[in-house]
């Protein structure tokens, strides 16, 4: 009698799902219901399906078995007469099409019944043929967009692809480095790269990207237009720059682009020169390639110049840090139940040498955290403006098998005396701003640089031991950077 209740609930359950789900029962569901009016059904759990816990499937497996084996498990004579009603027989469905799930997972998969119904309006009554990766892709993207981060969002495979690419240094295009602020939605020219076409065409540091072909640019939609102005070398692409209000117009050439993510040079006195553009690529061994030959030159002093370093990998700032430090944190994480993760240390072994870092509005992300951890522990002194105040950080996962990807906010990070970077900013222990009107286009050590000049002198004092650290009110680190 059990297993006979236990079907008739079966089939109710799936005549009501049906119905609230909008579709119609198939003539399965009615010969299973006449079958089990007649007394010729019952139901088990097939011998090689481990029995599920309650409440944890949709429904029991429903099978329809032998009718003599059915009355010798049951113990009953065999050769009783037929049903009245003899359902047609069906396809019985290989096991291996059957899918059971969870309750949990099945009240997951229904929150994206909207989704679905979407995209059958989609096919069904969009004017034009529908592409079905594109609407998912589309989908994707919105369910990212939806967390209201700038900095957390969905790469489809090429996207993914390129990522990947523009971390190895080299592509082909007009070589600019962009700079967007999502306050402003303005993207400024940060660097123009030696030997490209920007270069030569007079673009600086300092423009603003206003319009690539015929897309006016914002931080929005900044990387439409890099993915514009990326092609095949030899092809020509329409750039517009806005410099002091006016609009300039190129028709720029794309060539094969490699980016230098570092230089260096001996200043004097003893002092070195490090510039680092970009945590990516090879750049942790390249720095230490460099490092290892100013050293060789009786380095004394080191200057690096983190300006317009827009961060990237946070590993690669652990790599550089950990020839300055020895054993301990580079930053620690604080997660959003408030757990705090240790991840990333130095080991010990370390240049002994004294240290200043040169940053400026632009410099974000690992900039900040290589700032922090060189100034809590290194006692390295910080010159210029306020940093931009990026102190989050990003995953990057490969989503489902096709290649695709996505980068996602996971953390808040803190240097290793606690001092918290997101929306604040670093502030230098010496201010040295650029005179109006500057826009800090030199070449790489022209001690014409203002804020190059204030370093070295900074890093004159630190070696005849005559520099002492202003001290940092709380009104320098609790006035927001201009962030977002």
């Amino acid at each position: 009698m059990k297993t006979r209740k236990k079907l008739l609930m079966a089939v109710c359950l799936m005549t009501a799902l049906c119905v609230l789900g909008g579709c119609s029962l198939s003539e399965s569901i009615f010969d299973l219901l006449h079958a089990y009016l007649a007394g010729n059904v019952t139901t088990e759990t097939p011998a090689d399906l481990p029995a599920q816990k309650a409440g944890q499937g949709f429904f029991d497996q429903i099978q329809v078995p032998d009718k003599e084996s059915d009355q010798e498990a049951a113990g009953e004579p065999t050769g009783t007469p037929e049903p009245a009603y003899t359902p047609e027989p069906t396809a019985e469905p290989a096991l291996s099409d059957s899918v059971v799930i969870s309750r949990e997972q099945y009240e997951k998969y229904r929150k994206f019944d909207k989704v679905i119904e979407l995209m059958d309006y989609a096919e069904a009554y969009f004017y034009k043929e529908v592409d079905e990766t594109a609407l998912l892709d589309g989908a994707a993207q919105g369910l990212m967009s939806g967390l209201d981060d700038p900095y957390s969002f969905y790469y489809n495979p090429e996207d993914f692809a390129k990522m990947w690419e523009d971390d190895e240094g080299e592509y082909a295009g007009i070589g600019i480095q962009i700079t967007s602020n999502y306050l402003t939605q303005i993207c400024t020219i940060s660097r123009v790269f030696d030997n490209g076409p920007s270069k030569e065409a007079g673009v600086q540091k300092g423009d603003i990207l206003y319009k690539v072909e015929d897309l006016f640019v914002t931080a929005n939609n900044v990387q439409d237009a890099v993915d514009i102005m990326r092609g095949t070398p030899g092809t020509d692409v329409n750039v517009t720059f806005l410099r002091d209000g006016q609009e300039m117009n190129y028709v720029l050439t794309r060539t094969q682009i490699q980016v230098n993510q570092i230089e260096s040079m001996m200043l004097d006195d003893g002092i070195g020169y490090i510039a680092l553009y970009e945590f990516s690529g090879k750049c942790a061994d390249e720095f230490a390639t460099h490092l290892e030959k100013l050293v060789q030159q009786d380095m004394k002093g080191l200057i690096i110049d983190l300006r317009d370093n827009p961060g990237g990998w946070v590993d690669d700032a652990c790599s550089i840090g950990d020839l300055f430090l020895d054993k301990g944190d580079l930053c620690y994480l604080v997660y959003n139940d408030g757990s705090e993760e240790h991840c990333y240390r130095t080991k010990n072994g370390k240049y002994d040498l004294k240290l200043t870092l040169l940053v400026n509005e632009s410099s974000a992300s690992s900039s900040e955290i290589l700032t922090g951890a060189l100034r809590d522990r290194a006692n390295a002194a910080v010159v210029g403006v306020k940093t931009y105040g990026k102190g989050i950080v990003q995953s990057v996962l490969p989503v489902s098998n096709d290649g695709s990807g996505c980068q996602i906010t996971i953390a808040q990070y803190f240097t290793p005396n606690g001092t918290a970077v997101h929306k604040i900013g670093i502030t230098p222990d010496v201010i040295a701003e650029l005179p109006e009107g500057d826009n800090g286009m030199y070449n790489f050590g022209d001690l014409a640089d203002p804020q190059l000049q204030k370093a070295l002198e900074v890093m004159k004092q630190q070696l005849d031991g005559t520099w002492v650290r202003p001290e940092i009110t709380e009104e320098d680190t609790a006035e927001e950077a201009p962030a977002a």
